[in-house]
């Protein structure tokens, strides 16, 4: 039982739960009307962020994590929850980006990081119909590429942000890089809030049997127990960059194939 991250007895506590959550009655008692309404998923889908962010108080309340270190994924989580369920609105890939945080903060960033996601996300969704006309795969393959270098250039501006706001933190003299920065393990959460809510999605419909259901929401248990260790590690992270345990360092990632002067296909042409 549990979703695999140890945490039964909160596991526990929300399966009896459940039954009370909006649109929250046991599974055997659903109507096949009440899984198809999109408004009702929305309300599982809330639930299921909500169980994620109380696994998070009891990790803060069990392991004594400081609360502004901890807050740092819960509020990226919250954000990119948001920004799922904003566009799933229209769930339209040519829909501008209208973000409500203020420009330069560190919620902008992660807001519009999660938009990319989200309709690239859906790109490579379409360029996957077999029926796909040739010229238009082609159109939506290049939208893809530019797609992932501002992806890259996001990821960047982030931890830059964090290079800023830890600038004055003087390393320990046996403090240790670590293998990522914070900024590309927070690119991993964005990419991980969205395939917990499409396995959400698949684990409610109703065109498919109940052993497609089944897998899904198996598949769902090990995305949610791996939001929660990837947050924990992340704020870990973070704890000892702010102690001085661990120091930051970053690279470009020199994207060579969006380069016409480093791929040959395209500087090749030019003799």
């Amino acid at each position: 039982m549990g979703d695999g991250d140890g945490l039964v007895s909160v596991d526990i506590l929300f399966a009896r739960l459940y039954p009370l959550c909006p649109g929250g009655q046991p599974r055997q008692e659903r109507s096949e009307q009440q899984n198809d309404e999109k408004d009702g998923f929305s309300r599982k889908y809330h639930y299921i962020c909500l169980s994620f962010h109380a696994k998070i108080a009891f990790y803060r309340h069990n392991y004594k994590l400081k609360p502004k270190t901890r807050m740092f994924t819960e509020n990226a989580n919250r954000i990119f929850n948001r920004v799922i369920e904003e566009y799933h609105r229209w769930d339209d890939v040519d829909r501008p980006v209208e973000n409500p945080y203020e420009p330069g903060t560190i919620d902008h960033l992660l807001y519009h990081k999660n938009w990319i996601d989200t309709v690239q996300w859906h790109l490579e969704d379409i360029i996957r119909d077999p029926q796909i006309d040739p010229v238009a795969a082609l159109a939506i393959k290049r939208r893809i590429d530019k797609s992932n270098q501002e992806r890259t250039d996001m990821v960047e501006y982030v931890d830059s942000y964090l290079l800023d706001k830890y600038r004055d933190v003087e390393p320990r003299p046996d403090a240790r890089l670590n293998t990522e920065t914070p900024a590309w393990a927070i690119d991993r959460l964005s990419i991980l809030a969205l395939k917990i809510y499409h396995m959400a999605r698949e684990a409610e419909r109703t065109d498919v049997g109940e052993a497609h259901r089944a897998a899904c929401r198996k598949k769902l248990d090990v995305l949610l127990a791996q939001q929660v260790d990837l947050s924990g590690a992340i704020e870990e992270l973070i704890g000892d960059i702010e102690a001085g345990r661990k120091y930051m360092k970053t690279y470009k990632q020199m994207k060579m194939y969006n380069d016409p002067a480093l791929n040959p296909v395209l500087y090749g042409q030019k003799k």
